[in-house]
């Protein structure tokens, strides 16, 4: 008996077929991430129904129920015993005092410069692929401070009036809110990083003043340092010196960050190995070079999301600069309350809604950059 036998010998390339939908795409990936067992089903019904609880009634309150247009608080009442909805027409018309405090109205443009310039210089800066990264960091950090503070406090040279007066005290709204944020940003990381090294230093006096200045600072909440630089410093002052009360709260709030970006810092100088440290001095590098081209790099790397979570908080204490009497975005807000004009039940939560809309925006964006940054560094150290 025999049997015979038939052979099929390809001579093309079997045809790419697509992955099965289960195992591609959105219903891939859900299986594979939110539906992958019995448990991760019931923590995504569950986180499901959560987020449906709490995203539902924002959006019925921001978007669906709310006003939009009015001219008083007529327009913001519940119409017919229903339910009130944000009123983004007493937003409309508190928005200059948000932004720009009691700045006076004639003089507003010089803030709009202010905001473009620092827009302009900053976005190029924080842009890897930009040229000129150095003539850029000279102008953001260098010329466009002085150019601020003139155009924010004023002007007179020899008598005359270039640009008028504009007391801090008018101040207010975003303007100090980012005033005090950008100062305290872009002057504790550098007094950061100067106390990191002087605590890890091998002499005994540059040590022991790094850590009583570190540990003295973190021990003491941010309430009480806005309020001694701005209450009870003047006691201890001579008679008639004074220093402005924005200029005090920046001092408290740069010395306050200061200390804790100090030890943001000092972790990653430990997690440095020691094998760089050696490898830098048997190059015959002395301790500044050392630091300004190996090491600092490096550590800085290591601890971007540390410096970015201290840069978030500290953009969010600038709201506590209202025990001192200074009016930040959150403060202005709080002020208008007062006013019977816009008085309704939706009132409060609208203005509180709009500050939490701009603080998650810088704040959100800040964390953004960070991990951009943390990708565009990625140097293979870390899976």
């Amino acid at each position: 008996m025999s049997t015979n036998s038939v052979f099929e010998v390809r001579t093309e390339e079997a045809p790419t077929l697509p992955a099965p939908v289960s195992t591609s795409g959105v219903i891939g990936w859900m299986r594979a991430n939110l539906f992958s067992s019995i448990g991760n089903t019931v923590l995504t019904v569950i986180g499901v129904l959560i987020a449906y609880s709490l995203i539902a009634p924002l959006i019925q309150f921001a978007l669906i129920d709310a006003v939009w247009t009015g001219d008083n608080r007529e327009a913001c009442l519940p119409q017919d015993g229903g339910h009130s909805g944000a009123c983004w027409a007493y937003v409309e018309a508190y928005f200059p005092q948000f932004i720009y405090g009691r700045y006076p109205t004639e003089e507003i443009w010089r803030v709009n410069i202010v905001y473009f310039l620092f827009a302009a210089l900053l976005v190029p800066l924080a842009m890897p692929s930009m040229p000129f990264k150095r003539t850029n960091a000279l102008l953001f950090l260098v010329a466009f401070p002085i150019v601020a503070y003139f155009l924010l406090t004023g002007l007179v040279i020899g008598g005359t009036v270039i640009l008028p007066i504009v007391e801090t005290a008018v101040w207010g709204g975003l303007l100090v809110t980012l005033v005090i944020a950008v100062t305290g940003i872009v002057a504790s990381l550098p007094l950061g990083i100067a106390l990191a090294l002087g605590r890890r230093s091998k002499m005994p006096v540059i040590k022991l003043v790094s850590i009583i200045f570190i540990e003295f600072w973190r021990g003491v909440p941010l309430i009480t340092v806005l309020f001694m630089s701005s209450v009870m410093l003047p006691l201890f002052l001579p008679e008639g010196v004074t220093f402005d009360k924005l200029l005090r709260v920046l001092i408290g709030v740069t010395l306050f960050s200061a200390a804790y970006m100090a030890e943001v810092v000092r972790g990653g100088l430990q997690a440095i190995p020691k094998g760089q440290y050696e490898g830098a001095m048997a190059l015959g590098l002395r301790f500044w070079p050392m630091m300004y081209l190996i090491i600092l790099p490096q550590a800085l790397k290591l601890v971007i999301p540390g410096i970015v979570n201290t840069f978030i908080g500290l953009f969010k204490d600038t709201t506590l600069v209202l025990i001192v009497g200074m009016f930040d975005l959150l403060g202005q807000i709080q002020s208008s309350f007062t006013d019977p004009t816009w008085s309704t039940p939706s009132q409060g939560h609208t203005g509180y809604l709009f500050a939490a809309i701009v603080f998650f925006v810088f704040c959100f964006g800040m964390s953004r950059y960070s991990i951009f940054m943390e990708k565009k560094l990625h140097t293979g150290h870390k899976r």
